[in-house]
Parts: C-alpha cells; structure tokens; sequence
C-alpha cells in the first residue's frame, strides 16, 4: 500500500482544527473530517474504513473518550489506531486515553513535523500488523486445507486396506461398511452411559468409526482354502482362522512403526483389530480377557460382528431372522457381550434393522 492510498478520518469540533489538520495531511493521505464523535463513528464504518483515525478530546454531546470506547466496542472498527489530539496535557488525561486504546496522544497546538511523523509512525506499524493478520489469514487457512486434505488421505487408506481384505473375501465389503454403522450407533447411545461417558466423547467416536473397517485386516494373511470353505472348518482350520486377529493387530503395528509417530486412529484399529473376538465371560480369543479388560472398542465390535454374521449369507450357512439374531445377542448378555453394550443394542433394534435392510444385499426379512 502507497503512502497517498492511506485514508485519516480527523474529527474535532471546531473547524478551524480540522482546516489546519487537512492542510498538512492532505498532501500524502486522503483525508476524511467529521466535526461530532456521532458523525466519526458513521464515518468510521464506512468503506473503505480509515487506516488511523486522529480524534479530538473535548467534544461537545460525545467526547473523545466516549467515541474511542463505541469505536473499540464495534467488530468493525476496533481495530483501527487512533491518536487522540487535544489542548489536555496532564499526565492522567494522556494514561486514560491511553488505557482506552489510544496508540499515541498529541497535544495542541499542533508542531506539524511532530504530528506527521508520528501519523507515518502509526501507519507503517499498522501496514505491518495488516500484513501479518493477512499471513495468518492464508497460514490458518493453509492448515485448515492441509488438515482435510490429510483426512480425505486418511480415510482413502483405511478404505484401500478395507478393500484389499475385501479382495480376499467378497463378503467383507458389506460387512465392513454394516459393522461400522452399528458401531457408531452403540457408541452414540452409550455416550452419556455412566460407565462410558469418560471415554465416548465426539472425537473418540469419530475415531472409532473410522477405525471399525479394519477389524478384519487380518482375513488378508488367511489361505484361501479355510476363508473361501464352503463348509464349517475342521478344528484345525479355526485355529488358523483365528489368527487373522493377531495378524490384522500385528500389520497395523507395524503400520505404526513405519510412521514412526502415534496415531489415534491406528490405535483403535489395532485394539479392535486383536480383540474384537474376546468374550465378556473371558472365553473368548486370542488373549482370553475378560470383562472391563477388553477395551471399549471391541466390545463393541464383538457384538457388531456376531450381530452381521448370523444375519448374512456365507459361503458355509444361510442368513437366519432378524428376530432370531436379536435373541442370540439377548442370549449372549454377560456371557459373549458387556450387558450395557446388549441393552443399547435392544434399545436401537429398529435402527440396526434399518441398517441392516439398507446396506444388504442378500436381505433375510425380518419376522
């Protein structure tokens, strides 16, 4: 910005100050005048707004002081610098305007040289504050863009592994995207649960939701022979089957590694990665936990998980009832499932039945 681009708004009640003060400014500056602190204000918020205002003190109907508040008070103009100008020369009056806001005090009558080194002062210190402000302007933006950015990065990743587990087992992906949906409504209906709430914050169920497809990453790591059977598994093949827990928990950390810098997310899908087979009764695998031990996470993967299984078509079975699988999980309280988890599954049935109709493609009616 040029020197003769920056605008003064002069304000004093007696014209004859304001002839004086548009003759030494008005060679550099475009210069405004009003000749109230009503008039000042109006003019203040007007486009373009003035770079520095120089106010007058005594001031009939408004003083200055009065003026500087309102301008101080307004989101519009708080923010331009004013230097008061005024016959008033005693040390308090120069703190009380300075207090109010004021960025310099000149008093009369007014010594030219003083007055314009002191408005070129003022006005090259705002430039300066001008363009920092727009710096951070473009740097919060830039954050803000290179956050969504790494977040749509993000989210890409985790479909592109839920994916490829996908690629292995043409099930999973309806069964990712199902799985993650009752999750997500588990979470939000426990949110203020007492034995919950600590932990269910918004950002933490956002977190879970995106992490729920990577539950079976570890499917990626399993022959082909005991994935695609199209028959129940011999003992044996359920041992090798469930190791996809381990190895899904196992990439994921090595995943970690790599990055070399903890993500949240990644420590969720890890957890309910390892643990989402666990049973509240500690019979379940690869670890045996048992109770509040299992993390949070996968306890509501777990009923999730069992939830779509029995209700969807496999290579090995034939999708049973939405009625019959409602009564397995009521079945399962305390035994396969956290009761409270079992109880925010009764009370959003029909949204799981909803869900449940809209991402399935092999639909077992309810009855």
């Amino acid at each position: 910005m040029s020197i003769n681009s920056h605008t003064i708004l002069i304000v004093d009640d007696t014209p004859t100050n304001l002839a004086v003060l548009n003759i030494h400014l008005n060679k550099e500056y475009k210069v405004r005048a009003a000749n109230s602190g009503q008039r000042a204000l109006e003019m203040a918020a007007l486009e373009p707004r003035p770079d520095l205002i120089l106010l007058d003190i005594m001031m009939p109907g408004m003083s200055g002081y009065e003026v500087l508040k309102k301008l101080k008070d307004n989101p519009i103009t708080q923010h331009i610098p004013v230097i008061f100008i005024t016959a008033m020369e005693s040390e308090s009056d120069e703190h009380k305007g300075l207090q109010l806001g004021a960025v310099d005090y000149i008093t009369k009558p007014i010594r030219p040289l003083v007055m314009l080194a002191r408005v070129k002062a003022q006005l090259n210190l705002k430039l300066a504050q001008d363009f920092l402000h727009s710096k951070n302007d473009f740097l919060e933006a830039e954050i803000e863009r290179r956050m969504a950015e790494n977040q749509v990065i993000q989210n890409v990743s985790i479909r592109a592994l839920a994916h490829l587990a996908e690629t292995r087992d043409p099930e999973t992906g309806e069964h990712i995207k199902r799985t993650q949906s009752y999750v997500e409504l588990l979470a939000k209906q426990l949110q203020n649960h007492p034995r919950f709430r600590e932990t269910l914050t918004d950002h933490y169920i956002s977190l879970l939701t995106k992490s729920a497809p990577l539950h079976d990453i570890g499917k990626v790591g399993i022959p082909d022979y005991v994935l695609l059977k199209p028959s129940s598994l011999s003992d044996d093949e359920w041992k090798i089957m469930r190791t996809h827990a381990a190895l899904g928990a196992h990439a994921i950390e090595l995943t970690e590694k790599d990055i070399n810098q903890p993500l949240e997310f990644l420590a969720l899908a890890k957890e309910i990665a390892q643990w989402h087979h666990e049973k509240w009764d500690g019979s379940g695998y690869p670890d045996g936990l048992a109770g509040d031990d299992i993390p949070i996470s996968a306890r509501f993967m777990a009923l999730a998980d069992v939830f779509d299984a029995v209700t969807t078509k496999r290579v090995y079975k034939e999708a049973i009832p939405i009625d019959e699988a409602k009564d397995i999980i009521i079945a399962g309280r305390g035994q396969h499932f956290d009761p409270d988890i079992v109880d925010a599954f009764l009370a959003n049935f029909n949204e799981f039945t909803e869900i449940y109709l809209r991402l399935s493609s092999n639909q077992c009616q309810p009855q």
